[in-house]
């Protein structure tokens, strides 16, 4: 049995808190949030401990993992005590907005070589997953061209966007890692983004786009599209397009039911799609949480790594300077 510590009770930390209470091999042990009647909240439901203090809960010799899903300023803190604490660690995204800390944050845990996996829960939605296997096994021959698009059903609000860094760090740092997960290899060379702002003017306070095109070039030529809105009427739209030599996969959104229907008047009428995040891809949190448990029984390396995290940023801050410059960007990744 893995024991956890659960350091944030929000939104996405009740998800994760009710993922752990269900798992068979895993057993939330502690919570902690600044906010202590949201971490007492979820104590009682799960029968857990409320920490006094985050290192009070991650320093515990009782806890062998901690899943981070705090405040995104209190990630690189948070992975470095559970490194130097010798706990598994799976930290949501991003690691942090300040890709100066997230490289401190590494030349301090290095040596620890700790188990660290992030949080980009799309890789482990069944058919993505099932879209990046069957292109690694040559089913649609060479690639040529990735299409993503990504939309969320509403905006958020002004406070949320005055700290989310903007809506490629917040929002297609997710399709910039789905991008590279089906690259494999084959690193990103060029990208070119351009953003607009049609839906709140909330956007323009907060210097950031509602929604914008990012267009990139692998280091073997292919093209990437990745398409975002901060609003789309008609739910969570989420799909992935991978086209190649030999034809095509499509991982399309999911409705709520497979059921069409048919009158006098249309055909082929489906229930709309799913509505939130959460809906959307609770089966791939899910798997994600059963990954990270299998690494750390088996001792394996996790598949989402620390790298993964830092290397979506690099590119989501390439494609915050190219839609300020207009201008193709080159990111620089590094080791």
């Amino acid at each position: 049995m893995i024991n956890f510590a659960l350091m944030g009770t929000g939104r996405i930390g009740k998800l994760h808190a009710s993922i752990i209470n269900d798992h068979p091999e895993a057993n939330l042990k502690y919570v902690y949030d600044i906010d202590t009647s949201s971490a007492k909240k979820i104590a009682k439901k799960y029968s857990c401990e409320v920490a006094k203090t985050a290192k009070e809960a991650i320093s515990s010799d009782q806890i062998n993992a901690i899943l981070i899903a705090s405040a995104t300023p209190t990630h690189t803190d948070y992975i470095a005590l559970g490194a130097e604490c010798n706990k598994a660690i799976l930290c949501e995204k991003p690691i942090d907005l300040d890709i100066n800390k997230v490289n401190k944050c590494w030349q301090k845990i290095k040596k620890y070589k700790p188990t660290i996996q992030i949080g980009f829960n799309r890789r482990f939605d069944p058919n993505h997953n099932k879209v990046q296997s069957e292109v690694l096994s040559g089913k649609i021959g060479k690639i040529e061209m990735i299409v993503i698009t990504s939309r969320d059903p509403s905006p958020p609000g002004i406070d949320y966007l005055k700290q989310s860094g903007g809506i490629f760090r917040d929002c297609s740092i997710h399709d910039f890692d789905l991008a590279r997960f089906i690259l494999n290899n084959d690193p990103i060379v060029e990208v070119f983004a351009q953003g607009s702002v049609n839906v709140s003017n909330d956007f323009k306070i907060t210097n950031d786009y509602d929604t914008t095109m990012c267009f990139m070039k692998s280091k073997k030529g292919v093209l990437v599209h990745i398409n975002n809105s901060r609003r789309a009427v008609y739910g969570y739209d989420q799909r992935l397009e991978v086209f190649g030599s030999n034809g095509m996969l499509i991982s399309d959104n999911v409705p709520n039911n497979d059921i069409n229907y048919y009158n006098q008047n249309l055909s082929f009428a489906k229930k709309p799609i799913k509505n939130f995040f959460i809906e959307r891809y609770k089966d791939a949190y899910q798997i994600q949480l059963d990954q990270f448990i299998k690494s750390i029984k088996n001792k394996k390396n996790t598949s989402v790594t620390f790298k993964d995290g830092k290397n979506a940023l690099i590119l989501a801050n390439s494609a915050t300077k190219s839609v300020v410059s207009n201008k193709v960007v080159k990111p620089k990744f590094q080791l």
